[in-house]
């Protein structure tokens, strides 16, 4: 039974809010990217400085990482569909853990590259002036960028802007390492500008090892952090008629979570109210911003008792025979309900009982005589016949309907007939 309606989950104000901003942000940093990339490698080889080459090919990374979120951003605001019912939103698992790999590649290359000039010291050029001032500049580019995205990036909740916000923050602590090693060149310190050349590279692996891993544990179905799982465990455990949970899973699906979740109810209710229990319970969790969907399945017991793995008959076999003895008794079989509970089978046997008016207490003390002997046969019959472990014949003494006054069975008019049938011992109620 579907709990969401997926085909206007895409369409809802915040998605599209989501989507636009990360639009905005990524192209805002693309052309900011696109300047400064320009600028260090330009400058960069003019300058000489092999720090600064290496940090405008770390911008460069940012151009295509960019590229990557902005195609991310728009196959993740696809609708679901009948291949992707939970919709598109691990594009963005996807796309981080690309952005992973490509920064992991090029902080190697950069380290590697910075490694061979440091075993050839005497060919370390002297860097040019120009070099310091165009890495400060970056410097307090990619500081600003990072502040910006970042602040975009909390106001949608996207994992994946927050990824891209802080490679934009590890890009200016590698300016800040540039620009120290070009000061440590200018100073006389040649070997500090390949120096900064290798940190840089180190600082970028270390960043997309970090994205990419995270990226690949929502891939494989990670649960969530557990102050998240400790929230969603008080939304279920606050709902009335919730007793237990026998069952928490989560996953994510980009920056949202599924939840599957089994609760305890009480065993004698009706189906339609441990249904209303896990409508209630599942309208409390879904009131937290980053929950898809929760799928609620209700246990009247745990299962790890394994009741409902057992052999049991069929309820048409119970029910059929139910209905050949009552009829056999001169009984009108009205309803069976089963009771699957603690490794046995406990049956309710409910029986139609004479609708004329009230007679004297004698008289009806004469009836319920009758009445009792036949309800004990149907009841040490049926549980020996299933091994049942407990059998109450129930009789229906009077009929009555809240909404129209037409007849109907009410719960109140049930008397419990003394016919008890203890095949495996008396039930635990």
């Amino acid at each position: 039974m579907p709990y969401s309606n997926y085909d206007n989950l895409a369409a809802s104000s915040e998605a599209l809010d989501k989507h636009a901003v990360a639009r905005h942000s990524t192209w805002v940093s693309i052309w900011v990217n696109v300047v400064l990339t320009t600028a260090q490698i330009v400058i960069g080889i003019v300058a000489r400085s092999q720090a600064l080459i290496a940090d405008g090919i770390h911008s460069l990374s940012d151009i295509v990482s960019d590229f990557v979120v902005l195609a991310a951003s728009r196959g993740s605001a696809r609708a679901p569909d009948a291949d992707h019912p939970y919709g598109h939103n691990r594009y963005e698992n996807a796309a981080s853990l690309f952005l992973g790999v490509i920064l992991v590649v090029v902080g190697a290359g950069m380290l590697w590259r910075g490694i061979e000039r440091l075993l050839h010291p005497e060919d370390i050029p002297e860097v040019h002036t120009i070099a310091l001032v165009v890495a400060v500049i970056v410097l307090v580019s990619k500081e600003g960028l990072f502040r910006y995205m970042l602040r975009a990036a909390q106001r949608v909740r996207s994992a994946m802007l927050v990824a891209n916000a802080w490679h934009a923050r590890s890009d200016a602590l590698s300016s800040l390492v540039v620009a120290c090693g070009i000061l440590g060149n200018l100073a006389g310190y040649r070997i500090l500008d390949p120096l900064a050349a290798a940190l840089v590279g180190l600082m970028i692996g270390r960043t997309g090892w970090k994205f990419g891993w995270n990226a690949l544990q929502d891939l494989i179905d990670r649960g969530v952090d557990d102050a998240t799982t400790v929230t969603i465990r008080e939304h279920l455990l606050a709902t009335p008629g919730v007793r237990a949970i026998d069952m928490l899973r989560t996953r994510r699906m980009g920056d949202e979570i599924v939840v599957d979740v089994h609760i305890l109810v009480d065993a004698r209710l009706s189906v339609s109210e441990g249904h209303y229990i896990a409508e209630q319970a599942r309208t409390a969790v879904m009131r937290e911003p980053q929950i898809l969907d929760v799928l609620v399945h209700v246990d009247p017991e745990s299962d790890t008792k394994g009741t409902a793995l057992q052999p049991w008959p069929a309820r048409t076999a119970v029910a059929g025979a139910a209905e050949v003895l009552c009829r056999a008794n001169a009984l009108a079989l009205h309803d069976v309900k089963l009771h699957f509970l603690n490794n046995g089978l406990e049956a309710d046997v409910i029986v139609d009982g004479l609708h004329e008016p009230a007679r004297p207490d004698a008289q009806v003390a004469g009836r319920e005589s009758i009445m009792e002997p036949a309800s004990q046969t149907v009841a040490d019959a049926l549980a020996a016949r299933f091994g049942l472990r407990h059998v109450r014949v129930l009789r229906v003494t009077g009929e009555t309907s809240a909404a129209s006054g037409a007849p109907g069975p009410s719960a109140a008019d049930l008397t419990t007939s003394p016919a008890k049938a203890a095949a495996a011992g008396p039930a635990a109620d």
